[in-house]
């Protein structure tokens, strides 16, 4: 059962310190894993990859890990000190970024590249229970929209260092050099995060001790509003991992800048967009939910589908400059879904399944978004290629995104209908 809050009394200024220190831990995740993008076209010249070659290292590489790791470490998340798991995976994923520098061709990249994974497949189940476990349900948009911040910041971070390393040192040292800070990180995680009481903020009578595996299974299996949000932000993700992987490759070839300055400007675009867009999510949540529970998983659908908007007009823009200003319009509104998605995912499950829960949809996300939808795009680049050449891969990343974001709107709201039925509702004290 929940209990009160006692060992560490929020409100204050740690809790926003501890949240501030897994927003660069989740910096650091993405920035490691999409170092790739900016570095593709020197990786694919060197080694004479396809681009469904590179898909499948951008995708599959982090999928093959997640099956291996990332269910074992959300168990553990749920029983066990989540702050040290945290600490261990960003270590070892560091020392397997760094490791990519040294690559031979194809299947020592592809491998190096599945330690990586271990990055999101262990620390985010860990860091998003804690989050839980230090604000309450009230504040957990903001909070959440708060942590995406990292995951918009490590993309940019990564397109700016990698693109700036490479060009000073060579592709295979920006693998090096952007690995080493995750050590520090590790470190200093370890030593200053304090474990907060599982469950703290969760309704009375929620389930905080952990559970048997199958039962945890037939209660995350059979809760529908988990479920739905799971299934949308899986379809939904395929537009995000769209734009942070290959719209480097697609700028590089459609505009005669060099790979330090696509890194530079790109980068900024992200962070220009990034920045706003999940705090503005978060508060968005906030406010919408006081009105109805629902817009948990009405935002992200609409969401899903204003973003291509501007997309369209970025990719058929021949202008450098306007193609930036569209994209970051565009990114902006993609990121303000990510808040609703992970507060709802919180909410919907016991305390004792968060971790499990958050490594069952990040699994779909890697497995959809990931390993399908970026080879996929780079698969149908390959056969457009002969037809449209350079432009073959904006056609194939906004027609992958047209679909995929249609698709997430009809999961997202079957969603929302689910939420009175499945009592989730009443059990949020909104029915």
């Amino acid at each position: 059962m929940a209990s009160t809050p006692d060992r560490i009394t929020e409100p204050g200024g740690y809790r926003w310190y501890v949240l501030a220190l897994l927003t660069v831990v989740s910096l650091f995740s993405i920035a490691d894993r999409l170092v790739f993008s900016i570095l593709i076209e020197d990786i694919k010249a060197e080694f004479t990859l396809t681009d469904l070659q590179l898909g499948l290292l951008g995708g599959l590489a982090f999928t093959a890990t997640y099956v291996v790791a990332g269910f074992p470490a959300a168990r553990l998340a749920d029983r066990s000190v989540r702050k040290n798991i945290v600490a261990a995976a960003i270590s070892f994923w560091s020392l397997m970024t760094a490791l990519c520098g040294l690559a031979a061709g194809f299947w020592t990249l592809f491998f190096a590249r599945t330690g990586v994974g271990v990055g999101e497949g262990c620390s985010g189940p860990a860091s998003q229970s804690l989050i839980a476990d230090y604000f309450r349900r009230d504040e957990l948009a903001r909070a959440m929209g708060f942590l995406t911040l990292g995951a918009t910041l490590g993309t940019a971070t990564g397109l700016i260092a990698g693109g700036l390393l490479a060009e000073a040192f060579g592709w295979r040292w920006a693998f090096v050099l952007m690995g080493l800070p995750g050590l520090l990180i590790g470190a200093v995680l370890y030593f200053t995060v304090q474990e907060p009481e599982r469950g703290r903020y969760a309704p009375a009578g929620s389930t905080v001790k952990q559970v048997t595996l199958s039962r945890t299974i037939g209660l995350i299996g059979g809760n529908r509003v988990f479920l739905g949000l799971a299934a949308g932000w899986a379809l939904q993700i395929v537009i995000g991992y769209a734009l942070a992987v290959w719209m480097a490759p697609v700028m590089i070839r459609s505009f005669e800048f060099s790979t330090g300055d696509i890194g530079l400007y790109l980068g900024l675009t992200f962070a220009l967009g990034g920045i706003p867009g999940p705090i503005l999510g978060g508060y968005l949540t906030e406010w919408l939910t006081r009105r109805d529970e629902r817009w948990r998983a009405w935002l992200p659908g609409l969401v899903s589908l204003f973003c291509l908007v501007p997309l369209a007009f970025a990719l058929t823009s021949d202008n450098f400059w306007t193609f930036l200003a569209w994209f970051a319009l565009a990114y902006a509104i993609y990121v303000a879904s990510q808040a609703p998605i992970l507060s709802g995912i919180q909410a919907a499950v016991e305390p004792a399944n968060r971790g499990f829960a958050v490594a069952t949809a990040l699994f779909f996300n890697n497995l959809i978004g990931q390993a399908i939808g970026l080879a996929v795009i780079g698969g149908i680049s390959d056969a457009l290629a002969q037809e449209y050449g350079t432009g073959s891969l904006a056609i194939a990343l906004f027609g992958v995104s047209v679909v995929a974001g249609i698709l997430a709107m009809i999961a997202f709201a079957w969603t929302a209908a689910q939420m009175g039925p499945s009592g989730y509702l009443e059990k949020m004290g909104r029915a």
